[in-house]
């Protein structure tokens, strides 16, 4: 069984006679006349009584014709879907990010996104790491995904924000010198982001600038270890974005030796992209590319809640 036996049953059908149907379909009255025999032949049921009142269908040929009528109903309701995401009045966008992003940076871009193209599904896939992001993005599983710097030769990435990690000191700090030294960061307990792929970076700073400091890495969650340094119980280094919000009391400094997360908004590369993934690309490096950090975040996007207080910097 085939497509064009599908359109002929259909055709003959409604008009009641083969030659009407051939000339509706644009083929020869023989063509027709063979795939319904065809079609009559592999059913094992005749569809058609042919007479001088033209070509009536048979009982079960009704019910088949009815049938048929509904595959090209799905036929066409497909051809709908993917028109649809060859333009711009339907189709899904899938954002594969990690928390962070999809918490402070997202929202406002996927806001506008709707207003502009309401009919558009926009679709997040959060991930504990930008590995898990990057194969979210081979697999198919996503359309646009973040990942850091330096990114996989498959990847096609523009810049959304650098991202400063910094010292996050309890609110009974003592007075410090004018520049944060190791040395005052070593009398606190230090919690960090585990040693996994967000933090393995950090970890190897860390190990080529102050080896001798004590680090507990085990605790997974950004909000208990800003709960913890709001109690006084330990110091911290995080990404700003990662530690926002951050409660008044805790004292932001940057570190001895600065060190940023560069965060890269990523789609595959030599991949058919439908336009609404190129719609959603283009206005999110409208909205967050080119060279930003965190804490400039509050004045890129005005109506984004100012979440990020400003790091302490001396000369």
């Amino acid at each position: 069984m085939n497509l064009s036996q599908i359109r002929a049953v259909v055709a003959v059908a409604e008009h009641r006679n083969f030659s009407a149907a051939a000339l509706a379909l644009e083929l020869s009255q023989s063509t027709v006349s063979h795939a319904i025999a065809t079609l009559e032949a592999e059913l094992g049921v005749a569809l058609f009584k042919r007479g001088r009142l033209g070509a009536v269908p048979t009982p079960a040929g009704d019910r088949i014709v009815q049938q048929a009528r509904l595959v090209l109903q799905h036929l066409q309701n497909i051809t709908l879907e993917a028109y649809k995401h060859r333009s711009l009045s339907g189709g899904e966008v899938r954002i594969a990010t990690f928390r962070s992003v999809a918490t402070h940076l997202l929202p406002e871009v996927i806001a506008q996104f709707s207003v502009q193209y309401p009919e558009i599904k926009v679709t997040l896939i959060e991930q504990a790491h930008y590995i898990a992001i990057e194969q979210c993005l081979r697999e198919g599983q996503a359309d646009i995904g973040f990942t850091y710097q330096p990114a996989a030769s498959d990847l096609e990435v523009f810049e959304v924000i650098r991202d400063e990690y910094i010292a996050l000191l309890p609110p009974h700090a003592t007075p410090l010198h004018a520049s944060l030294t190791w040395q005052d960061l070593s009398t606190y307990g230090l919690l960090l982001v585990p040693c996994l792929p967000c933090g393995v970076a950090l970890h190897q700073h860390l190990k080529c600038h102050a080896p001798e400091l004590k680090i507990n890495d085990s605790i997974r969650e950004d909000s208990t270890a800003i709960s913890m340094i709001n109690r006084g119980l330990a110091a911290g280094i995080f990404p700003h974005l990662a530690a926002a919000p951050i409660p008044p009391d805790i004292h932001c400094r940057s570190l001895p030796q600065p060190y940023w997360r560069t965060i890269l908004a990523a789609r595959l590369l030599d991949t058919d992209h439908p336009p609404a993934v190129f719609a959603f690309w283009e206005l999110l490096a409208a909205r967050l590319a080119a060279s930003s950090t965190a804490a400039e975040l509050p004045s890129r996007l005005p109506s984004t809640p100012s979440i990020l207080p400003a790091v302490q910097r001396y000369p």
